[in-house]
């Protein structure tokens, strides 16, 4: 959590505020098709922060006051199908132009022309995609631990099935609805098997076999007594996590992965170079992504800068909060100045 004020917050810590304030209540915000939970601090320039799966508005809880502090309007929404956020039943409402209308819909019920989005997971494939087709309403563009892909030949699924098998997640979501299930009956036991820190010495996800990590499979994670690593969340922190499942449940979240499909063959033809100045910040002990997949994105984002993170996983913005910040902060105060 966030330092209250003391000695070493007057002398400018980033986070110059006590928990009790770090995160403000949700206002609902329509977008012009769907209801959206909001979270905003400050005034001046728009940052809009995109979370990823499993994850809310609050996992930028770190992030909003220090933005703020630094003179920026923060904003950061629950997602189509999480939290606050209208929960539609059709798979097809969960589309990449779909998620990316909403994060425009937002834009112009506050009369913000341009915003510097921040992507993190999910969140970051969002804008990655929001910066090949809607780049006039982005200022500019943070990554957070997902990279650029460009699009595939084939279908991307066909490529995860073929690479990686059936008990691979994000084909195990096409399957069936096992996993929205699974995870339902106890959202606190799923968020805690998923927001570990995990580094390379520690138990991971997965078996490993001949040195190679197996294809990671959150139906069999969720069901190890032991997911390795150490726990990321705090036990009020998880509590905020697993209340708005229980509430919400996973089918909304899922069904951003049963449109890969959609996504891919929508976006034929689109030229896939991402023309924004763009810092990337990536993160060693990421079980997901490899070095080479940064590397391999420079061809398609001229304006880029890379920063890595040390000693962090995958749930940057909660794992090493104030490395962030700085990250972030030294690169807008070039690029997006308050």
């Amino acid at each position: 959590m966030l330092a209250p004020m003391d000695e070493k917050s007057e002398k400018g810590s980033l986070n110059p505020i006590s928990p009790a304030q770090a995160f403000p209540e949700a206002r609902m915000i329509s977008t012009g098709e769907i209801q959206m939970a909001v979270h905003e601090m400050g005034d001046g320039p728009a940052v809009l922060l995109v979370h990823g799966f499993p994850e809310l508005a609050y996992s930028w809880r770190h992030q909003l006051p220090a933005l703020a502090a630094a003179g920026y309007r923060a904003i950061a929404p629950d997602m189509r199908g999480y939290g606050g956020t209208d929960k539609p039943e059709d798979v097809a409402e969960y589309t990449v132009q779909k998620l990316i209308g909403d994060l425009e819909g937002l834009l112009d019920a506050l009369s913000i022309d341009r915003a510097l989005m921040v992507g993190h997971d999910w969140g970051a494939l969002v804008t990655w995609q929001m910066a090949l087709l809607a780049p006039s309403r982005m200022a500019g563009l943070i990554n957070l631990n997902i990279p650029f892909f460009k699009r595939t030949p084939i279908n991307p699924l066909t490529l995860m099935r073929l690479g990686l098998g059936k008990d691979f997640y994000i084909v195990n979501f096409q399957l069936s609805d096992e996993a929205d299930r699974r995870f339902g009956q106890d959202p606190a036991r799923f968020i805690d098997s998923m927001m570990r820190v995990r580094r390379p010495s520690q138990k991971e996800p997965g078996k490993r076999k001949r040195g190679k990590r197996q294809p990671l499979s959150l139906l069999k994670l969720f069901a190890q007594e032991d997911p390795g690593g150490e726990a990321l969340l705090t036990p009020d922190e998880l509590k905020v996590y697993a209340d708005a499942f229980a509430a919400g449940g996973f089918t909304g979240p899922i069904n951003w992965y049963r449109n890969f499909r959609h996504n891919w063959k929508s976006t034929r033809g689109v030229e896939q170079t991402v023309r924004l100045q763009t810092l990337f910040v990536g993160a060693p002990n990421d079980p997901v992504v490899a070095r080479k997949h940064i590397e391999a994105m420079k061809s398609q984002v001229p304006d880029l800068e890379i920063q890595m993170i040390e000693d962090c996983g995958h749930w940057t913005q909660q794992e090493k909060p104030d490395e962030l910040n700085a990250v972030m902060l030294e690169w807008m105060k070039r690029h997006y100045p308050a």
